[in-house]
């Protein structure tokens, strides 16, 4: 029966060990050498009651009423066993009941069984030993201490009184002095590694609860990044085009309102290259690709035809823009990270200045400094507050204001960029991006 410590079952080989691959060999031998005591200790107790009561039964044993102390024998095997089992079935899994709230009695009950076998035959003074193994095991240890020393002197008044001496022999003496000794010291050696097997399977179910709050967490960022992802792809492409889409749509409305049929066919047709543009763009970033705008081509033609782009869907909205690029330096083949990261960055600032700036002009400037590379998006328009616009990029406004440029710098920063504005009312405005390049950065160009 169980209790503080509770006693470990008898067990398949193997059951309870922990499943860690960190701590399975070590689990593994103290598994070993406690299931090889646990068996020892149960095959010793159930092997000297039987020898205790085959001799009590024997003809011509000095005993009285053997057949009431044989009762009294098969009622202490029938506690021990029924304790015994009812750990073994709580430690597989196989019952709710938790026999440990009542090891202690189970104990004592056990205890008072082998006392009261021992008034009546000196045959089963020697149950005494794996007694004392489980009073070690059970009991707090000047407790057990305590116990054991009685048991030890009712075993040699037992012994003393069965040979009908004056005087006890040193052998009645001795020998259960030395086998209480024996037993204390293996049951401290037992309840020692029983405490580092429990120790060895707490930390695995430390190690495994904690591995799988880090998956977890894991998983969990790996979701946070991915709707970053989709939200940045969104925003800088199928957001924009839609609504280049809806302003193109009134602008050809009202040509055709206005009867100029020309006009409001070439709008059309603007709409109909935005919507197969916007189409292969969600198409490729669905498929976790880059933008289709840099597939054979380079990021400086990818620029210059944005440009161009932007000219015409201001002209088919009326809007007097001129975008011109602008490359300084020898260009150099960037990595893939970079060429959208510089794409996307045009792409949103051209869109802002087009919906929003009111300018005239539009100049982007690509400059490839050997150690870094920088965008700069200049435009003559109305300008605005910077302070603003960084105020709704943290803290993001209800109808999606301010995300832009937190999708910017964010894409910005995963380069180990930096991202500066200069504006202000009336003046126009300047979005500098840096990206600083070396050798590992260019070396991964061609992925």
């Amino acid at each position: 029966m169980p209790a503080a410590p509770p006693l470990p079952p008898v067990s398949a080989p193997g059951e309870g060990v922990p499943r860690d691959p960190l701590s399975a060999v070590e689990s593994a031998s103290s598994e070993a050498i406690l299931r090889v005591l646990r068996v020892a200790l149960h095959t010793g107790f159930a092997t000297l009651l039987v020898v205790g009561v085959v001799r009590l039964l024997a003809p011509g044993s000095a005993g009285s009423f053997p057949l009431l102390w044989a009762g009294v024998a098969l009622l202490l095997a029938g506690v021990y066993l029924t304790g015994t089992v009812l750990e073994h079935r709580f430690a597989a899994g196989r019952t709710t009941f938790d026999p440990r709230r009542h090891g202690i009695q189970w104990l004592a009950a056990v205890t008072a069984l082998w006392a009261l076998l021992l008034m009546g035959s000196a045959e089963f003074a020697w149950l005494a030993f794996p007694l004392f193994f489980l009073h070690v095991h059970l009991l707090p240890r000047p407790a057990a201490l305590l116990t054991i020393a009685l048991m030890t002197a009712a075993v040699i008044a037992s012994q003393w009184s069965a040979s009908g001496e004056p005087v006890p022999h040193v052998a009645a003496v001795v020998g259960p002095l030395f086998g209480a000794v024996f037993a204390v010291i293996t049951g401290l050696a037992y309840v020692a590694l029983y405490r580092e097997a429990e120790n060895q399977r707490r930390a695995a179910d430390e190690l495994r609860r904690t591995r799988q709050e880090l998956a977890a967490s894991q998983h969990e960022a790996g979701v946070l990044a991915e709707r970053e992802r989709l939200a940045r792809e969104i925003h800088d492409t199928l957001a924009q085009g839609l609504s280049s889409i809806v302003l193109l749509a009134r602008a050809a409305e009202k040509s055709l309102a206005d009867g100029d049929r020309g006009t409001a066919a070439s709008r059309v047709a603007l709409m109909q290259q935005t919507a197969a543009d916007n189409l292969a763009e969600a198409r490729s970033f669905v498929r976790g690709l880059s933008s289709p705008q840099l597939h054979e081509t380079t990021l400086v033609e990818a620029l210059r035809r944005l440009c161009e782009n932007t000219e015409s869907g201001a002209a088919a909205r009326g809007m007097p823009l001129r975008c011109r690029l602008e490359v300084d330096g020898d260009p150099v083949e960037l990595p893939q990270p970079y060429r959208v990261t510089l794409l996307r960055a045009a792409q949103a600032s051209l869109a802002n200045v087009r919906d929003h700036a009111r300018a005239s002009t539009a100049v982007v400037t690509l400059t490839f400094l050997g150690t870094e590379v920088t965008m700069d998006i200049y435009d003559d328009g109305i300008g605005f507050d910077p302070s603003l616009a960084v105020r709704a990029a943290h803290d993001g406004g209800a109808d999606g204001s301010g995300f832009g440029l937190r999708s910017l710098q964010q894409r910005v920063n995963s380069l180990h960029g930096s991202l500066e504005l200069e504006a202000a009312p009336g003046e126009g405005a300047v979005v500098a991006i840096r990206l600083p390049l070396d050798d590992a950065s260019l070396g991964g160009a061609d992925e």
